[in-house]
């Protein structure tokens, strides 16, 4: 492909996934209140304020927008794939569907496990304010910080998938990986720490053992498929 094609192909590729996400975020308005008021509940707060007049409708399009980002998600990866599949060769096309799907799936499971250590996320968070101060919950900054804390997980979670893919191009290899298992284990361990703050020793396991298993198992697909 040319230059001239190829930025073609890319504004072709933005535009559909912008349209994507657009289309999404506007579906998704009509039910951010309701995600807004699911999240304040899982935070286990019982009222939370917003400070400007516009606060609650700019709060609604801000969660809308994030919403819609992740319902749009199979479209913009697939875009993604689609650009950069020109220059892979024709057996690693054949991969393309399965690392789309993989992606999706494992964000989606980075999203549900932020859901679930959300309250103890808050409850160390607040335990550790200084004395005689409470919480006021601003929901501009309650969702915010929920909302950030969501795509993070997803993102973290997404280590399967960046392996895999830095082994089918050579980055990294099978050998690597067990090569530095003990600074792998130590680092998925400090980051589930940071992830999973918890006064006891048992609740960064939340992350650290599906992380440690995504570890193993990619290690053991790219050796398989002798990389």
């Amino acid at each position: 492909m040319s230059i001239i094609e190829h930025l073609e192909a890319l504004r072709r590729a933005l535009i559909v996934a912008l349209a994507a996400w657009a289309v999404a975020t506007i579906a998704a308005f009509f039910i951010s209140g309701q995600v807004i008021g699911l999240l304040v509940r899982r935070a286990g707060i019982a009222h939370a304020y917003y400070l400007a007049p516009a606060g609650g409708f700019l709060l609604e399009l801000k969660v809308a927008l994030y919403i819609g980002l992740i319902i749009s998600a199979p479209v913009v990866i697939q875009q993604v794939w689609w650009f950069v599949s020109p220059g892979l060769h024709r057996h690693e096309r054949r991969l393309m569907l399965p690392l789309i799907a993989s992606t999706i799936f494992f964000f989606a499971l980075g999203v549900g496990a932020a859901i679930f250590a959300l309250p103890l996320y808050l409850h160390v968070l607040n335990a550790l304010s200084p004395p005689n101060v409470s919480y006021f919950a601003d929901i501009s900054e309650l969702i915010g910080f929920i909302l950030t804390m969501v795509i993070g997980f997803g993102l973290v979670f997404e280590l399967p998938v960046v392996l895999f893919v830095l082994g089918m191009l050579r980055v990294i290899s099978s050998r690597w990986l067990y090569k530095n298992r003990p600074l792998w284990f130590l680092g998925l361990g400090l980051l589930s720490n940071f992830l999973t703050p918890g006064a006891d020793p048992l609740t960064p396991l939340i992350m650290f053992v599906p992380l440690y298993i995504f570890y193993e198992g990619t290690a053991l697909i790219l050796k398989l498929s002798k990389r």
